[in-house]
């Protein structure tokens, strides 16, 4: 059976198996979602369903979000998504997704947007290699260097790594292992091994 859920990344920690040995995990606050609104083939040509997460003041909603939100029944909430399940048709508008609806020992796939870097260079970007200190490198030892184009092509082919933008952008981790939940909590921890700040969790 699929599950999905929306999170937030709380932090990392570490915590021990009954063996004593040391588990670095992903603490993952999921959920609750409520199920905001429901998609079947025949209406929409696709079977999915709509969480939310998150609550959020009415007053910052414009008239269409608040439309969907009334149309539902529910409490607006800040943050949606969409997930395909193959069970969906067990889910209704109005129900509560929590963290207890994963187990101990489930794998997960982990989506969620990467912590932003800023403009980076090409040796934090790409890990190049930098130039030595000495025998005229000059004050551009950390600079990327000669692209490597002649009078042919008198261009950089696209795809080169060079200095720009880095981080904030999608990332998925697959097959995470949940190895501990607190429902109380809605608290998710899972092996670390991810840098994403929103995740939502699919298995």
């Amino acid at each position: 059976m699929q599950k999905a859920i929306i999170g937030k990344k709380i932090g990392m920690t570490q915590i021990f198996d009954e063996n004593g040995k040391v588990i670095p995990v992903t603490v993952v606050e999921a959920g609750p979602c409520t199920i905001v609104q429901k998609k079947t083939v025949e209406n929409d040509g696709y079977a999915a369903v709509q969480m939310g997460y998150g609550d959020v003041k009415p007053q910052r909603l414009n008239k269409p979000e608040k439309g969907h939100f009334a149309k539902a029944d529910v409490a607006p909430k800040k943050t949606l998504k969409e997930f395909r399940l193959d069970n969906s048709d067990a889910l209704n508008v109005g129900d509560v997704v929590k963290a207890d609806t994963f187990a101990v020992g489930d794998s997960v796939d982990v989506s969620g947007t990467s912590k932003g870097k800023g403009f980076a260079g090409a040796i934090k970007r790409h890990n190049q290699h930098r130039l030595k200190e000495t025998h005229g490198t000059g004050p551009v030892h950390r600079q990327a260097g000669s692209m490597g184009a002649c009078s042919s092509p008198s261009r950089i082919y696209k795809g080169k790594g060079m200095p720009g933008h880095m981080g904030a952008e999608a990332v998925t981790v697959q097959n995470l292992e949940i190895v501990k939940i607190i429902s109380s909590q809605s608290r998710v921890r899972s092996r670390a091994r991810r840098a994403a700040s929103l995740p939502s969790l699919t298995a």
